[in-house]
């Protein structure tokens, strides 16, 4: 007999399992979390130490409409993770909150260059975070709910330190270090900056993704790609700017957009931080729909958890509520995170095969 397919539920979505490749790690802090390593660490300039109003106060803050403004809050996420103990915390922290949201894998991504103002070195850094990952998984399994963690590591665009972290990242590759990022404010600070580090990443066969087309337009897509050799568009929603649609639907699309979608470069979207930054007006009107509709190689990500207070299940239960999707479009978007992950085919095939499809098989019905 023909099984009827599940309510499409936060809780059915919670879990279901999810994939989520655009996640930083200093934007996922639990605020509970952050006041007591403030008061453990003499950290004192934090807005509020009740829980409940600084979680609030992040969100609130991060809403301003500019990217420039939501990145300030991180100053307070930062400043309480210059310790190794602080460091291990959170990344377990993460884990353990990603699996409960019913995420079977992650790629986390932070910065070490921001994380040695009380004398860590950025190795100490990265294995306290790998570590910290590590801890978080093992607890989670114990819990009964499965999770892979891998890093990517990321160097700040306004800075000068990518060479480094890129060499960074290849050192740690066989330790959970999966690829490498850039990350900041766009306007002014464009990838091909970065170049000696893109292209000695690709000398090493090394995995890369470039934060691009979030609050700068095409030629940051156009550099990250053509110039810099990006795997993965971290955003990249700025893409639509190259598709014009007429009066009767029809899509006329630019060659740069065309490129993207031809060759399936993945796109890591992040509606509701992009809504906060002000890259998409309203979730309605976000690109995620109409790409999603021409099929490009969409994902759906949380971007900073805390900042945007939601989860993988509320992006993708917000978007399935506004664009009327159903199972075999959640199944979609997660296959294509899946595909688009860094780590090997052999591993990628066997999530799919094994876990994702057979699970939302029960939920299509």
């Amino acid at each position: 007999m023909h099984q009827l397919p599940v309510p499409l539920s936060v809780e059915h979505v919670r879990n279901a399992p999810k994939v989520l490749l655009h996640d930083h790690l200093d934007g996922g802090l639990r605020p509970g979390t952050i006041i007591e390593l403030a008061e453990e660490f003499g950290y004192p300039s934090l807005p509020s130490t009740d829980a409940e109003e600084l979680g609030e106060w992040f969100a609130s803050a991060a809403d301003s409409g500019s990217l420039e403004r939501y990145l300030e809050t991180f100053s307070h996420t930062v400043g309480v993770m210059q310790d190794r103990a602080a460091l291990v915390r959170v990344a377990a922290e993460c884990a353990e909150d990603l699996a409960a949201d019913g995420v079977v894998y992650a790629e986390v991504r932070f910065a070490p260059e921001q994380h040695v103002t009380r004398g860590l070195a950025l190795e100490d850094v990265v294995e306290a975070v790998l570590e910290g990952f590590r801890v978080g998984a093992r607890r989670a399994a114990g819990d009964g709910r499965r999770v892979q963690v891998y890093c990517l590591l990321t160097a700040m665009r306004h800075a000068a330190r990518s060479r480094e972290i890129a060499e960074l990242a290849v050192r740690y590759r066989d330790e959970g270090v999966v690829g490498f990022d850039i990350a900041g404010a766009e306007a002014g600070f464009p990838p091909t900056r970065h170049l000696d580090a893109f292209e000695y990443l690709r000398q090493q066969n090394a995995h890369f993704t470039i934060h691009a087309g979030e609050a700068f337009g095409l030629p940051s897509i156009w550099e990250a790609l053509q110039w810099c050799g990006t795997d993965r568009l971290g955003h990249g929603v700025r893409i639509v700017d190259d598709l014009e649609v007429g009066d009767d639907g029809q899509v006329r699309m630019g060659r740069l957009a065309a490129y993207v979608r031809d060759k399936r470069i993945p796109l890591e979207m992040c509606p509701s931080s992009n809504i906060q930054t002000g890259a998409a007006k309203s979730l309605a009107e976000h690109p995620v729909g109409l790409l999603t509709r021409l099929r490009f190689r969409v994902t759906v990500n949380t971007d900073n958890r805390l900042m945007s207070g939601c989860s993988l299940t509320s992006e993708l239960t917000d978007l399935a509520h506004t664009f009327g999707y159903g199972w075999a479009d959640l199944r979609w978007f997660t296959v294509n995170a899946m595909k688009s992950a860094f780590i090997g085919f052999d591993e990628r095939l066997a999530l799919i095969n094994d876990v994702i499809k057979p699970a939302y098989a029960q939920l299509i019905g």
